[in-house]
């Protein structure tokens, strides 16, 4: 295992580019499986869950050959099998995204549980319930799938909340599915809108006519397309935040900011500095930054990724912060890491947490828990006084590439230890 190890309080200053959006490329290069030809994706971050991703199609069968830096070129004609490895499966939450497709495509798949971090082990259970709906059979004996169907049929699914990676994999067992399926209450985000296109180009009837609702045609085939995959939304918001805690002026480049309106939003209630452009955002200190309430919510509503970030910054605002995680339960407990720093925060239950500031951080020893809170704790440890270690950067690995090359390219004092 890795670890980095942080000298706090460098102003930081340069361009920082966005890497393409971790849950898009997951998602499309799983998707892939539904085509019988060759799709070449670019714009692809060089992270390990995309290593990952990569190795499980090469198992199956799949031919992969990577271009160039974030090319990728899947050849899904010589797939000729429908289990996932339990090896491989058992590391990455993704690995859920490989069932419909191949259900789709081969009538069969047998899986186990699906890995990931500590925020990994999720029900399944609406995935399961999604596939019975167009006529699929489950059975499951000790953690391990088997579903089945002759041929899946059309059917309306509503969806009981709101779930991207559900509404992702419904979408890619219909495109193949005899006769129409609609979606409702789907998800939104613009990974799930380039899932639609990408799809789409390969000759996928979809419409999505209503706000939250999905219609799909199947057809009998797909063929292969390009795509490009889109900038990472959460890395922007990560960034952005880097620049009003610890920037001098950093400008973020070949990102989307239309993809994250109402972060902007928190942002400027936060009383941060920032100037957006087409594909750019430029971000400086903040002077004296504002305390407030952060609140998740489904897309167009705050990132759950981006609650720890805005977390760290609250620690730095004047006065009292609520932070509300309505998304996921147990994703505040990394809080007391930032705790240990010197930060005072007082958690109220599962689901909430009061930010007490400004205070001062201390650099400390800490450990990655997953991978959203772990770049939380570099951010935090590039602002506090003196030196941090931040163990199991393998958690920030998989969704972030080469973050200390970026991050030292701004002058950070950030180096990587085995």
């Amino acid at each position: 295992m890795s670890k980095f190890i942080i000298q706090g309080q460098n102003k930081l200053k340069g361009e920082i580019k966005v890497a393409g959006a971790k849950n898009c490329a997951l998602k499309l290069l799983a998707a892939s499986v539904l085509i019988p030809g060759e799709c070449r994706f670019t714009n692809v971050p060089e992270i390990e869950e995309v290593t990952l991703i990569t190795q499980i199609l090469e198992s199956l069968g799949a031919k992969v050959k990577k271009e160039g830096k974030g090319e990728y070129i899947i050849n899904g004609e010589s797939i000729n099998k429908s289990e996932l490895p339990v090896e491989l499966a058992s590391k990455i939450r993704s690995s859920i995204m490989f069932v419909a497709p191949l259900l789709a495509r081969f009538g069969e798949v047998k899986f186990p549980y699906p890995g990931g971090c500590i925020l990994g082990k999720r029900p399944i259970d609406m995935f399961l319930e999604g596939y019975q709906a167009l006529g699929a059979e489950v059975t499951e004996n000790e953690g391990y799938y088997h579903i089945k169907a002759n041929k899946l049929t059309g059917c309306k699914y509503v969806f009981p909340w709101i779930s991207h990676t559900v509404t992702e994999s419904m979408i890619m067992a219909a495109v193949l599915a005899e006769g129409e399926t609609t979606l409702m209450n789907a998800a939104g985000e613009p990974e799930v809108a380039a899932l639609i296109e990408f799809l789409q180009q390969g000759g996928a009837q979809i419409n999505c006519s209503d706000v939250g609702e999905i219609k799909i045609k199947g057809v009998a085939e797909l063929s292969g397309s390009d795509y490009q995959i889109i900038p990472d939304r959460l890395e922007a918001g990560t960034f952005a935040i880097l620049g009003a805690l610890a920037g001098e002026e950093i400008k973020i480049t070949n990102c989307d900011p239309s993809h994250l309106e109402v972060f902007w939003k928190m942002l400027s209630r936060a009383g941060v500095d920032y100037k957006i452009g087409d594909s750019t955002v430029t971000v400086q200190a903040a002077q004296e930054l504002k305390a407030g309430e952060i609140r998740t919510h489904e897309y167009p509503g705050l990132a759950t990724d981006l609650q720890a970030p805005l977390t760290v910054l609250m620690t730095q605002a004047e006065g009292i912060s609520l932070v509300h995680e309505t998304i996921y339960e147990g994703r505040l407990f990394y809080t007391d890491s930032l705790n240990k720093m010197g930060a005072n925060i007082v958690m109220c239950d599962p689901h909430r947490v009061v930010v007490n500031g400004p205070t001062k951080l201390y650099g400390t020893e800490l450990a990655s828990p997953d991978i959203r809170a772990g770049i939380a704790l570099v951010l935090a440890a590039l602002i506090a006084e003196g030196e941090s270690v931040i163990n199991n950067a393998y958690q920030i690995d998989r969704g972030y590439e080469d973050i200390e090359g970026r991050l030292k390219a701004l002058g950070a004092d950030i180096t990587r230890e085995k």
